[in-house]
């Protein structure tokens, strides 16, 4: 079987899970199709996996906990690593979302394909289009730095390394552009927005924040509900781990 095989025929099932509505990703994985994908990729599935929550955005952003940020101590190769191969096909996180994201077939430094050099993507925040690999980065919706001080401080070391590589949820990591990536940095949506496709940008941060349990600060919080007003009020889907 060739590698990745069962990594992107997951990622098709997160793919057909997913819809568009009014100009909004609104993606919603079955039970069984998360516990796969951890499963899939070598990840214990916890036990509130089957816990779901689903709301229209305003109200998914009204129902955000708030809590002041901590970010003592934060040490991101210490407490998050670096992108894995779980699932031992030789491809890494980087490369598993680089497939899924690739709007045409890749193509491959090595016989035994295990890094992406090329095939075409379309980055999500700008609407450019790419073709080489080394062209565009693979971000975290919500940066590491921001979910230290969120609560993934208080988090096992498990829990953050499984944050970092969030396969389970095409929302959690994309490929940018290494400019936006750059501007973006840690910073929120009360500090930073993408150019192009915000309400997306919008529902992608909550979901991700509600999927793993992190706060919202009071700045970042009257972010989301301005943003999320002028939104089309379409429904989040969330599977929490």
């Amino acid at each position: 079987m060739p590698p990745g095989t069962f990594n992107h025929a997951r990622r098709r099932v997160a793919a057909a899970a997913a819809s568009v509505t009014s100009g909004l990703w609104v993606k919603s994985l079955s039970a069984a199709a998360v516990a796969a994908g951890l499963l899939f990729t070598g990840l214990a599935v916890p036990a509130e996996a089957a816990t779901y929550y689903s709301a229209p955005l305003r109200t998914a952003a009204r129902a955000l906990p708030v809590a002041a940020e901590n970010n003592a101590g934060y040490d991101r190769d210490r407490y998050f690593g670096t992108w894995l191969d779980t699932n031992r096909d030789c491809q890494n996180t980087r490369a598993e979302v680089l497939l899924q994201e690739a709007k045409a077939a890749a193509t491959y430094t090595t016989a035994r394909h295990c890094t992406v050099r090329a095939a075409r993507w379309v980055t999500r925040w700008d609407n450019r289009t790419h073709t080489l690999a080394s062209a565009v980065e693979i971000d975290h919706t919500v940066p590491v730095h921001e979910a230290w001080g969120s609560g993934a401080r208080y988090w096992s070391q498990a829990r953050r390394v499984a944050f970092y590589n969030d396969l389970g949820d095409t929302r959690s990591l994309n490929a940018q552009t290494a400019a936006l990536n750059s501007a973006k940095q840690a910073k929120g949506p009360e500090a930073w927005m993408p150019p192009a496709n915000r309400c997306e940008y919008v529902g992608n941060w909550i979901a991700v924040k509600i999927r793993w349990g992190l706060r919202v600060d009071s700045a970042e919080k009257a972010a989301l509900i301005r943003y999320a007003d002028s939104c089309p009020n379409v429904r989040l889907s969330v599977t929490k781990v």
